[in-house]
């Protein structure tokens, strides 16, 4: 039965792997494997410590539980294209309102399921010819030491290794990537070291950064003497010596010195030029560059080219998805790793998000799902955020369906605060999720003849169909502005939460009427800044969502810090710099591949390796000192 229980974890490991598209013959694999060894002798001391019949009870009950895990981070993988981890399975329960999707999903994946509980169903036909009988503490002491041999040996195999990024090392030690991770050591491996992190508080570690490291020591540090500048900054009167001074805990304080080192943003040409206006945010669910179309959907096109027209921005997916995505747009921060980060910030200090900023301003602040309004726990991090925040089954009501109307949403809410100027609404729209069919898919059918035309496959048309929702909730929304009179003093701002990965690969190419670049061009969208009558720009500068925040605050003449955000105004003079989940980035100056250790310099520019490594460490910084923004509540320190 030992060998079976090994036997059984090589089986699902490389089925796994075959799901991905994965070499077999790798170190990744070969570390997999070795690690599945000593899991494989816990498993069988837990199913040998009782009678042959509870035993054999036990035994099925572990098999079909490694089924289902496998099963469903391959299938979660198919649908999101990462894995899940314990901390989204423990608050699986709203997926549930998508049981009609998960069937529709696993149909498709039918084999990939069959094979993952195979081990299990075998186990029922092999049970004549294995042994279930209860060993002896003697035997059981021995496994126990060959499972810790077995397991350090498989660390120190990790030890000689590599320790680069993304290395076994990095990933098991060091760093964090949940498809990095299972590529590299396999998902045992993977599941272990989420439960430890997720127990212990763990967070990446950042070796000696620069930033950090300030002489003189602190207790003597002196207040230097103010210099006058005519150059003004977008920061704020935060005395970071003094906090230093005065701060015992080291964390805090390292990160103090961070922020207090990081170049801040100038003011310029665009600083204040919608101070006072009413502002519209909006996350665009699966929003796209193929969801703009001059004939189809001409509001979203109008909008896109005659506001400011960003010709090279992107949204990045993140591991929580829409959560995620929503979180960078709106936190100018990146997500934590292994949890629901804007579910986190609703018990945390978030004073510098537009909500909270615009209504201590005297805005009217609201914001707007036609979702179940405690989906990703949104009725925790949205009032947090300084909104009066109302989804379906807390004050929106809308038709029941799936998905349901953006149109609607806007014919509800509107007349609840067009007349309350000034005012700031955040909507989370939802007409353009997946499932992309018409059968199944509400908003699609209802649009269906729209697309009719189009020469694209059904799954593409779906797509551009559930998009036009999107497009006529705008239309809706700018001839209300325009009956009101203020369309010129309203400021609109729509980013996507995600590409589409509710489309194949392939649909997504068909679409581009090309082969769509997986690593870079893949997140390429559009951002969009309008409000009537204003002159159109082009930004041809790299950019991203999580430069959304500082470059509204800085549009609409906010008081903010422009160190404490991991992106930056756009308008201004920074570096450009997108960042990527799995650290890859995009410069001026070219773009790094993280996963191949690659970087592609622009047409005619040439960067030594300095110059890579720099932008390396900044971005390995932003990642950590945004989780520790999370996990230490840091903004209370700095925002008193």
């Amino acid at each position: 039965m030992l060998i079976y229980f090994i036997i059984s974890l090589f089986y699902l490991e490389t089925i796994l792997r075959a799901s991905l598209g994965e070499e077999f013959f790798s170190s990744g694999f070969l570390i997999s494997l070795v690690f599945s060894v000593p899991f494989a002798f816990v498993s069988y001391i837990i199913c040998t410590g009782f009678n042959k019949s509870v035993n054999y009870i036990v035994t099925i009950v572990l098999m079909g539980l490694w089924g289902f895990i496998f099963a469903s981070q391959i299938l979660y993988h198919k649908l999101f294209k990462t894995f899940y981890t314990l901390f989204s399975a423990g608050n699986a329960g709203q997926i549930l309102e998508f049981w009609k999707d998960i069937l529709v999903l696993m149909a498709e994946n039918i084999l990939w399921i069959l094979l993952a509980f195979v081990p299990c169903i075998s186990m029922i036909w092999l049970k004549r010819f294995l042994a279930f009988a209860s060993i002896s503490m003697k035997t059981r002491a021995i496994l126990i030491c060959s499972a810790i041999v077995l397991h350090i040996i498989g660390v120190a195999f990790i030890c000689t290794g590599e320790r680069t990024q993304y290395s076994a090392y990095d990933l098991y030690f060091n760093n964090d990537h949940p498809v990095m991770s299972v590529k590299k050591l396999g998902l045992i491996t993977y599941m272990r070291l989420d439960m430890q992190r997720l127990i212990f508080g763990w967070s990446p570690t950042l070796s000696e950064p620069e930033e950090i490291t300030i002489e003189p020591p602190v207790d003597i540090i002196e207040k230097p003497e103010p210099i006058i500048k005519e150059i003004q900054y977008n920061t704020l009167d935060i005395d970071f010596v003094e906090l230093i001074s005065n701060e015992k805990n080291e964390t805090i304080k390292n990160m103090h010195y961070y922020f207090m080192n990081v170049k801040p943003t100038e003011k310029n040409d665009y600083t204040g030029r919608f101070k006072g206006y009413n502002l519209i945010l909006i996350t665009a669910e699966s929003f796209s560059p193929y969801a703009v179309h001059k004939d189809v959907t001409p509001t979203l096109y109008k909008m896109v080219h005659e506001g400011y027209n960003f010709t090279d921005f992107y949204t990045p997916i993140w591991g929580v998805s829409t959560s995620d995505g929503e979180y960078v747009a709106c936190t100018g921060l990146i997500p934590k790793r292994g949890v629901w980060s804007f579910y986190i910030s609703g018990k945390k200090s978030m004073p510098y998000v537009l909500g909270n900023q615009l209504k201590s301003l005297g805005y009217e602040t609201r914001a707007y799902h036609n979702n179940t309004y405690t989906y990703y726990k949104r009725n925790i991090s949205h009032p947090n955020m300084g909104y009066e925040y109302k989804g379906v089954g807390n004050g929106l009501d809308i038709k029941k369906s799936w998905p349901a109307s953006d149109l609607e949403m806007m014919e509800r809410t509107i007349p609840e605060y067009i007349d309350k100027e000034p005012f700031h609404t955040y909507y989370m729209t939802v007409s353009g999720h997946m499932r992309y069919s018409f059968t199944g898919n509400t908003i699609a059918a209802k649009n269906r003849k729209l697309v009719e035309d189009l020469p694209y496959s059904d799954a593409c048309k779906a797509y551009i169909a559930c998009q036009i929702e999107l497009d006529r909730a705008l239309e809706y929304l700018l001839n209300k502005l325009e009956e009101a009179g203020i369309a010129d003093r309203t400021l609109i701002a729509l980013s996507s939460d995600h590409y589409p990965y509710g489309l194949e690969l392939e649909e997504i190419d068909e679409l581009a009427g090309y082969r769509v670049d997986r690593d870079f061009e893949l997140y390429k969208n559009h951002f969009i800044l309008y409000t009537k009558g204003m002159e159109p720009v082009t930004i041809d500068k790299p950019c991203s969502s999580l430069d959304i925040l500082p470059t509204i605050s800085n549009l609409m003449g906010l008081d903010y810090d422009s160190r404490l955000f991991m992106g930056r105004d756009i308008f201004s003079d920074a570096e450009p710099l997108v960042i990527f989940e799995n650290k890859s980035f995009i410069t001026d100056k070219g773009r790094y591949n993280s996963v191949k250790g690659v970087f592609t310099p622009n047409p005619g520019v040439e960067v030594d390796e300095d110059y890579i490594n720099s932008i390396k460490d900044i971005v390995d910084s932003k990642f950590y000192y945004s989780a520790k923004i999370l996990e230490t509540d840091y903004y209370k320190y700095v925002s008193k």
